[in-house]
């Protein structure tokens, strides 16, 4: 009987505590760790999940002989680094989205899984959910003919806390980092990562970051995307991908949808497709099924594409002004 795919958590915020509860629906997986940068916090986490090593440091967390792969939790701008100390001590490592600050983290951290050898997945739970995974096998069967836009929107109202994560620059604040990459990556799934144009604009808040935004891509076959995001406002959540013969769409709220609706002129199919536990257990099952086969990247969400996407987001902020410390 084979071993379980050995699971650590690096962090032990709201994300965190997730991961771990979608996790316990996951095949073939077992929580075996957890780190914090404070032994308290790492023991009440540990505690709350029948955790049996608990780790007062994320250095202690990376050196653990006896763990297969880390998820990094942390908030944006501590992933670089956070997966940098994992690969160097040959973890495997899910990190969560964004996958870092900028494009120049996301190629370091890339760059380094790859001269290691080791494997590196951004933790874009959604590609992975029964619904999305359909509406994939759907438009590559050609059920709605050829692809000509994608229309997404994930927003919603956060009370104004300079001192949060959605607020502060400092850490990595604003609604294109924390939900825009929701509806980009929906758009990248099926149009590719790689725009040929690009506008958008945004409403940048009293701290500086964006808290709302819209933003229009073009592509080579002259596709469009439409994509929005908010944290100061409620949006519907919802995605659809339109084609010549039909469109699909997700319901609300897309990122954990249970049911696609299939329109062709006057004919709607809905189709039911409900997730097992709370959704994190898929990207988790994905990292389980690469580590057993031998890869070191998923070809659900391929390295190249988070990279591009990262570089994506760059190209959106530059069009704003908008820098996080340290750029």
């Amino acid at each position: 009987m084979r071993q379980a795919i050995r699971w650590g958590i690096l962090g032990t915020g709201n994300i965190a505590h997730q991961f771990a509860q979608g996790l316990a629906h996951a095949g073939d997986a077992t929580l075996v760790a957890v780190g914090s940068r404070d032994s308290r916090t790492a023991k009440a986490f540990a505690d709350s999940f029948g955790i049996p090593r608990r780790h007062a440091s994320y250095e202690a967390l990376a050196r653990d002989p006896d763990i297969d792969v880390v998820y990094v939790s942390t908030p944006h701008p501590m992933h670089r680094d956070n997966s940098i100390l994992l690969l160097e001590q040959g973890k495997a490592v899910l990190c969560e989205k964004p996958f870092t600050i900028n494009a120049e983290q996301a190629q370091e951290v890339i760059d380094l899984a790859r001269r290691r050898g080791v494997f590196l997945m951004e933790a874009m739970w959604t590609r992975y959910i029964p619904a999305v995974v359909r509406a994939r096998q759907l438009i590559a069967e050609g059920a709605i003919g050829e692809i000509r836009m994608v229309q997404a929107d994930f927003g919603f109202r956060a009370p104004l806390n300079p001192h949060s994560r959605l607020f502060d620059k400092a850490l990595g604040g604003g609604a294109l980092l924390d939900v825009g990459i929701y509806p980009l990556s929906l758009a990248s799934m099926v149009l590719g990562p790689s725009p040929q144009e690009i506008v958008s604009t945004a409403e940048l808040g009293k701290t500086g970051v964006d808290e709302q935004s819209a933003v229009l891509l073009k592509y080579a076959g002259g596709q469009i995307a439409l994509c929005s995001c908010a944290v100061r406002t409620n949006t519907r959540i919802e995605a659809t991908f339109m084609g010549t013969e039909g469109s699909i769409r997700l319901h609300s709220p897309f990122f954990k949808s249970s049911e696609l609706t299939i329109i062709r002129g006057e004919q709607q199919e809905n189709i039911a497709l409900p997730l097992r536990g709370n959704g994190y257990n898929y990207e988790a099952d994905e990292v389980g099924r690469c580590l057993r086969a031998g890869a070191v990247e998923s070809p659900t969400m391929p390295l190249d594409e988070t990279l591009a996407l990262m570089r994506l987001m760059d190209r959106i902020r530059a069009q704003w002004g908008l820098r996080y410390p340290g750029e």
